[in-house]
């Protein structure tokens, strides 16, 4: 986008954040934008890491609401392996999970995958999710050291305008703290916050295995796929 936007950094809590985003309305133009070619490859990794967790967590029987579901393909992959997954977008339509949207469900998890960087107010999105969930997986780069120049840094997105809002471990952690939640991360990229002092060793050694965990998930789960093609087939009959 052709913007001069300020950066501003708290020296606290290290969270980097752009001015006002006055020119959302013109970045969602698209709710994804055109230069996200990794949607999915991105996907495919993320439904491994979501196992991972769920893995760790020692339950693959637990309800998960993806809750920037985009088009809907991480809830379809999930629900096709068996696991209870809903979708919700308040910005995007949702085109492979339709049925499935969340109405206000419990849930055990709540993912939000390449969403926090794009918040105007990550606290008050993070309690939204955890008045679903107790425990919240997400993923966001974490900014490098030292802090590159909006030119010499990929994530800041400058040809799209959407991500606003970058961090590093520690911000995630005084957040999650503030929440009375614990944070787990890699340091990198994926992070949880949990109510549990959830181990780090399992959680880390779970996602060095992620390859290996859609086989071990399978044993335990039934493919919901076909399952959920019956629903749609039941409700057309019942509309006739």
């Amino acid at each position: 986008m052709d913007l001069t936007v300020r950066y501003m950094r708290c020296s606290q809590c290290e969270y980097l954040q752009t001015e006002f985003p006055y020119w959302l309305d013109r970045a969602y133009a698209s709710s994804i934008n055109d230069s996200d070619t990794g949607i999915m490859a991105r996907n495919s990794t993320n439904f491994r890491v979501v196992l991972a967790t769920m893995m760790a967590m020692g339950n693959f029987h637990q309800r998960v609401v993806d809750f920037a579901g985009g088009y809907g393909i991480l809830t379809r992959m999930l629900r096709d392996i068996g696991v209870d997954a809903l979708w919700s977008d308040q910005y995007s339509a949702n085109m492979l999970a339709r049925g499935f949207e969340h109405a206000g469900e419990p849930a055990d998890l709540v993912t939000a995958f390449e969403a926090f960087e794009h918040f105007v107010t990550p606290a008050a999105e993070l309690d939204r999710m955890l008045a679903i969930a107790p425990n919240v997986l997400l993923s966001t780069e974490i900014v490098p050291r030292p802090l590159p120049a909006p030119g010499q840094w990929w994530y800041y997105g400058r040809e799209h305008g959407q991500h606003i809002g970058f961090y590093s471990v520690n911000t995630l952690r005084l957040l999650a703290a503030s929440r009375g939640k614990h944070l787990i991360s890699d340091g990198r990229l994926y992070h949880l916050i949990t109510e549990n002092k959830l181990s780090r060793t399992v959680w880390r050694a779970c996602m060095r295995a992620q390859r290996l965990v859609p086989a071990f998930a399978r044993k335990s789960l039934h493919s919901k796929t076909f399952e959920d093609h019956l629903r749609f087939v039941e409700k057309a009959e019942r509309s006739q």
